[in-house]
């Protein structure tokens, strides 16, 4: 349970704000009673809807590029927590455009990074994602670049403490694969299947951002919180939507097809919460990991406790781990108002 008290009185900027999970992480700050919520984002359009959906006199709406220090300097001011979500995630767009990702998810950060320093803000959260553990695509690496610039940046002296939440996929998130789904079942189909095997972490967006507010109370700093996810097949996915949308949109559900594309450039079949040499530092929580990042750069080298819990690496793979079934699928998806 998020510790309400903690963010009354609070001023927090939230980077991104006006996307799938900075919007709801602005909705629950306002319910946690936090002073002011400063939203920043480059996104017109989406601080406009956020003005209508979410009309509150403690929202500020900056509208702001993390790629812009100077920027970020003025929003800065007088900010205790800061929630860094801005990024450019979109796997094959930051293939094709890796200069545009590196701009935004790499500097952006390393600005963002160096104003909550110099600005005193007492915390920093980076929000990371599953594919910055062994990246193979664009986006996964610069999420990791994130991740180091983050867990290095308490060197030298600073009162900010630095962490990163790591999770996998947000079910009806911005760009996820369930409006795709939804618009092709309303076409009639095909839906399209990158792979039948193909299988992700997933929770619904409330609960992530719920055990992302956990962390500032609890962080230390130059800790990896990686929030505990049940997986599932992306196939089971697909059939539980046409089972229960095609007869909405008046098609039956045997005459929707689907059509099997192949993995997009950049994209795994399975994802990792995390690599094996971050499980010797792994701390157990009843709904998320620790990682407690070491660091070995040169002349500063620190020693970080050891846990032997008897955990594989494989437990953090969404190929091996319990998978959702469709049942559980269906329920999880009613619960987010996902089948309208």
């Amino acid at each position: 349970m998020t510790n309400a008290s903690f963010y009354q009185d609070k001023e927090v900027l939230v980077t991104g704000g006006c996307g799938s999970i900075g919007s709801e992480i602005v909705r629950q700050l306002i319910g946690l009673g936090a002073r002011i919520v400063k939203v920043f984002d480059n996104d017109e359009e989406g601080h406009f809807n956020l003005q209508h959906d979410l009309p509150s006199e403690k929202i500020r709406h900056l509208i702001g590029d993390v790629r812009s220090k100077q920027r970020l300097d003025f929003a800065m001011k007088n900010v205790d927590i800061i929630f860094h979500a801005a990024a450019l995630k979109h796997v094959p767009l930051c293939e094709y455009n890796p200069f545009e990702a590196l701009q935004t998810n790499v500097i952006g950060t390393q600005n963002a990074l160096d104003s909550a320093r110099e600005h005193n803000v007492k915390h920093f959260v980076f929000i990371s994602t599953d594919k910055a553990v062994n990246p193979i695509n664009t986006m996964g690496a610069t999420k990791l670049l994130g991740e180091k610039l983050t867990l290095t940046a308490d060197l030298g002296p600073t009162v900010t403490k630095f962490a990163c939440v790591r999770f996998g996929n947000v079910l009806g998130s911005s760009g996820s694969v369930i409006p795709i789904f939804k618009r092709q079942i309303q076409k009639g189909g095909p839906v399209t299947l990158t792979s039948p095997h193909m299988t992700r972490f997933c929770m619904s967006l409330s609960e992530a951002v719920s055990l992302i507010l956990r962390v500032p109370p609890i962080m230390q700093g130059k800790e990896i919180f990686i929030l505990k996810m049940k997986a599932l097949k992306v196939k089971d996915l697909a059939d539980v939507l046409i089972e229960e949308l095609a007869p909405k949109y008046g098609h039956a559900s045997s005459s929707i097809v689907l059509k099997e594309i192949g993995i997009r450039p950049g994209e795994k079949l399975h994802e990792s919460l995390m690599v094996a040499d971050e499980l010797p530092y792994l701390k157990l929580l009843d709904d998320m990991f620790v990682v407690q990042s070491k660091s070995n750069v040169p002349h500063f080298t620190e020693a970080v406790e050891e846990h032997h819990h008897g955990l594989a690496q494989g437990s953090f793979s969404s190929q091996h781990t319990l998978h959702l079934t469709k049942d559980e699928i269906r329920e999880l998806l009613r619960k987010e108002n996902l089948l309208n």
